[in-house]
């Protein structure tokens, strides 16, 4: 099985590597002004999965939270699930921070001569950039399913025990007259 996930990690990597040299190549006939709207998407998601996930984390660990900010909240064991809420969290503020500095940097690399003289070249690696950071945030997307995934089956969980109790509870009752 272990043999099985790397060589479908492999794979993966090899298309998303194919998909980032894809990128570069045809991205340098695509000029950065229409580049530009696929930036602000990405943006766009990178925000709403950082917002989702602090909401997440502020209403599933508050007093995690308070404690974490020095607001002496209750102690409260530490639980081990909190990482699968703070890894996209932390990636997303990353692509965040990417994106608003390719914001700032690009229309001063168009004031560059040298740049200038190159730009199919530099349309390229924006482009790659572009499609690598999309890729990442893909996985971001998906690995926010898991903290979602494990809330659905614990209410699932949850509500076939109190069916459960209820049910015998009724047959404990009869069974006592």
């Amino acid at each position: 099985m272990k043999t099985l996930r790397l060589v479908f990690f492999i794979v993966l990597g090899m298309v998303a590597l194919a998909l980032c040299g894809a990128g570069y190549h045809y991205g340098r006939l695509i000029p950065f002004a229409q580049q530009w709207p696929l930036y602000e998407a990405l943006r766009n998601t990178a925000s709403i999965i950082f917002a989702v996930v602090g909401a997440w984390l502020a209403i599933i660990y508050p007093e995690r939270l308070k404690l974490s900010f020095g607001k002496g909240g209750k102690e409260v064991a530490p639980k081990g699930n909190i990482g699968l809420l703070l890894t996209p969290a932390v990636h997303s503020t990353i692509i965040l921070v990417i994106l608003l500095l390719v914001g700032i940097i690009a229309p001063l690399l168009k004031q560059i001569g040298a740049i200038i003289e190159h730009v199919e070249v530099w349309r390229g690696v924006s482009f790659a950039l572009l499609a690598s950071l999309t890729l990442w945030q893909v996985v971001i997307v998906i690995m926010t399913i898991f903290p979602a995934d494990m809330v659905q089956t614990f209410v699932a969980k949850e509500e076939a025990t109190s069916e459960i109790k209820a049910h015998y509870g009724k047959l404990n009752r009869k069974a006592g007259k």
